[in-house]
């Protein structure tokens, strides 16, 4: 089961999140006006995908820049794999 880790530095907070097992989901969101962040696969592969029809493999290393009121889900292609997500501001 997905877990989730947040964390906080200066101005910057965001959450890392281990998917454990093969198919793990954090589910379809979307942030807010002024709440965009960035999604970066530390362990990969993982498949994103929002409901404008974009839906690509993220291999480790891939940064994602996430525009605000874009719903977006996550789904682990491999066990064992982590994303970080960091947002400008507490």
């Amino acid at each position: 089961m997905l877990s989730v880790k947040p964390f906080t530095s200066g101005d910057l907070s965001g959450s890392i999140y281990d998917f454990p097992e093969v198919g793990d989901v954090l589910p379809m969101h979307f942030h807010p006006a002024g709440e965009g962040h960035l999604t970066m696969v530390m362990i990969g592969p993982i498949r994103a995908h929002s409901t404008n029809g974009w839906d690509q493999v993220l291999e480790s290393g891939r940064v994602i820049d996430w525009m605000p009121n874009d719903p977006h889900e996550f789904v682990a292609m491999v066990a064992g794999a982590r994303m970080t997500n960091i947002r400008n501001g507490a």
